[in-house]
This record gives structure tokens, C-alpha cells and sequence, in this order.
């Protein structure tokens, strides 16, 4: 299971009621925030979910209103917050220019507040904890080095305890042998093997989160099946030639992709203040009646559905 807060849903510039781009993604005790532009840590304090654990900050791209924040934010970990340490993943365009936004204008020859871990990387699994995986991959907008990232839980097999129980197997490690695929041998003697405990394989949840893009043909291999999928809708489509030469989607295509990739819900955000909210809801839901559009602090959970 994964929860979304978002902090931040306008496209470029701020509205009254939506900030710039910022995403929150919770499973258990981990946080990940996704993008963070100018104005993001006060989302963070409105929220009312601080600053403590958000030690992971995943940017898609190094446009100002999707990395700005970070200054503000690292302006405030050298005065009022504290956290433990600090990584900053992005592609290399995007962390040069967060290298100096951070180093040459908050910094300026100060050392960070906490140990700050500036993780360049590209496509492909960066982050692996036991029931998860965070995985970067390409994404076409204006410059090089954009990412979407997508977030999977690891299959698994649920342990069975009634069968356990049958079997006369004892609580402890033998048990937590069993759930990791080993056999085991009970001090009777009989072997016992992990299919005899173990229920049929569980498809674990996938999360799928893209900030701004131009086009949608290249991210199907990677959203395809999502159990969500997060995606920016700037444009209408009676402005799509406009969307076109600035590298964004229109509500309509946004939701084509939803239907040709067969997610199962779609978060629209990045709207614009050009436009009505429900016109980009109607749009959208014109092609995916389950589309959604997203506002500030909207939180959602996302779990796989019987």
C-alpha cells in the first residue's frame, strides 16, 4: 500500500489555491517527496506530516518550478528544522543545477545542517527495501535527464497461520523461515515445505509518477498495469498545439494513455490557471471516467483491489 499527499498542484506558477510541484509518497515508515517547488515547505507545515522523516527527495526534472523549494528548504534546516541526513536523487542536468542552487546561493561555503547526499542517477531500480522498489525511467520534455519514477511492492506469499497451526509448526524463526521459502525441520522430524504454509502469490502494488512531459507512446512500457498512475495535465485539448511546443499533455491525452496503458486510476495534476477546473475533469473524463483532478492536500491510498 502506498499514500499520496500532494502538496503542490499548479503548472509553473502558483495560483490562490494550488502551489508548485510536490508530491509526498508514504509506505509505512518511509517518505518520499517527489518534486519540490518554490513554497513547498510551508505545504509540508500546513500538511501537518513535518519534516522529520522526509530524508528522500525525488526530482523528475530541473525546471525552477518543480527545484526551487529545495532552497528554501535547506534555508530552513540551517535555522529552525532537523533531520538525520538528506538524499537528492535526479538526473545529472537537473542535480547540476541543484548543485548550485544549493552550494553557491543557500550554502556559499556553509556547511549543511545534516549529512546531504546528492544522488545523480539514471533509468533503472535505485532504491530496494524489503517490500519495495523505487525504479527511474526516461521521460521526454523540454532538456535532457527527465524521470518518472515508479514505486512496486514486492510479491509476496501471506503466511497461513491456520495451517501453521495444523501442523503443529511453533511461533518464531522457523516460522519466518518458512514465509522466506526455506524448509524447515520440526524437532519431530517431519520437513516441512513452505507451500504447505504459504497462500497463493500476491501481486504487490505499483505506483507509477511522471512530472512534465511531452509525449506518452515511449512511457508505456513503464506504466503499463499500474495500480495508479500520476501525471500532469497542463493543457486542453483545444490547445494541444500549444502543449506540443512546450513539451506538456493535454487532459485528453493524459487520460488516452490511462486507457492504453490499463491503469487502474489516474491523478491528473500540474494545472494550469488558464484553465477551469472542471473543464479538465470533464476532458479527462470524457476518455477515463475514473480520472481524477488532483488539488492541494488531496490524500489518497493506493492498494491493489480484490
Amino acid at each position: 500500500m502506498f499514500e499520496l499527499l500532494f502538496l503542490g498542484t499548479s503548472a509553473s506558477a502558483p495560483s490562490v489555491h494550488r502551489g508548485l510541484s510536490g508530491l509526498i509518497v508514504k509506505h509505512d515508515e518511509y517518505r518520499f517527496l517527489v518534486d519540490c517547488g518554490e513554497g513547498t515547505q510551508r505545504q509540508i507545515l500546513q500538511s501537518g506530516v513535518g519534516f522529520k522523516k522526509l530524508t528522500r527527495i525525488l526530482i523528475t526534472h530541473g525546471h525552477l518550478d518543480h527545484i526551487l523549494g529545495l532552497g528554501g528548504l535547506m534555508s530552513t534546516f540551517l535555522r529552525w528544522e532537523a533531520i538525520d541526513e538528506l538524499e537528492i536523487f535526479a538526473g545529472r542536468s537537473a542535480m547540476e543545477r541543484i548543485s548550485d542552487l544549493l552550494f553557491k546561493v543557500v550554502l556559499r561555503n556553509t556547511k549543511p545542517p545534516m549529512p546531504l547526499y546528492l544522488r545523480e542517477i539514471g533509468p533503472g531500480r535505485f532504491f530496494e527495501a524489503d517490500d519495495f522498489t523505487v525504479t527511474a525511467f526516461p521521460v521526454s520534455h523540454r532538456g535532457p535527464d527527465c524521470l518518472g519514477y515508479l514505486f512496486e511492492q514486492k510479491s509476496r506469499r501471506p503466511f497461513l497461520p491456520e495451517k501453521a497451526e495444523a501442523l503443529g509448526i511453533p511461533p518464531g524463526p522457523v516460522r519466518r523461515d518458512l514465509v522466506n521459502g526455506q524448509a524447515i525441520t520440526l524437532a519431530d522430524g517431519r520437513l516441512i515445505q513452505p507451500d504447505e504454509v504459504l497462500g497463493p502469490e500476491q501481486i504487490g502494488v505499483r505506483l507509477a509518477v511522471v512530472g512534465d512531459t511531452g509525449q506518452t507512446d515511449d512511457l508505456l512500457p513503464f506504466v503499463s498495469g499500474a495500480d495508479a498512475l500520476v501525471i500532469e495535465s497542463t493543457y486542453l485539448e483545444s490547445e494541444a498545439e500549444m502543449a506540443r511546443q512546450f513539451a506538456h499533455l493535454t487532459a485528453r491525452q493524459a487520460a488516452e494513455l490511462a486507457v492504453q496503458a490499463g491503469v487502474k486510476r489516474l491523478f491528473l495534476t500540474h494545472i494550469s490557471r488558464r484553465y477551469r477546473e472542471r473543464d479538465v475533469l470533464a476532458e479527462a473524463q470524457s476518455v477515463f471516467p475514473e480520472a481524477v483532478v488532483v488539488r492541494d492536500f488531496d490524500t489518497y491510498i493506493i492498494k491493489r483491489e480484490n
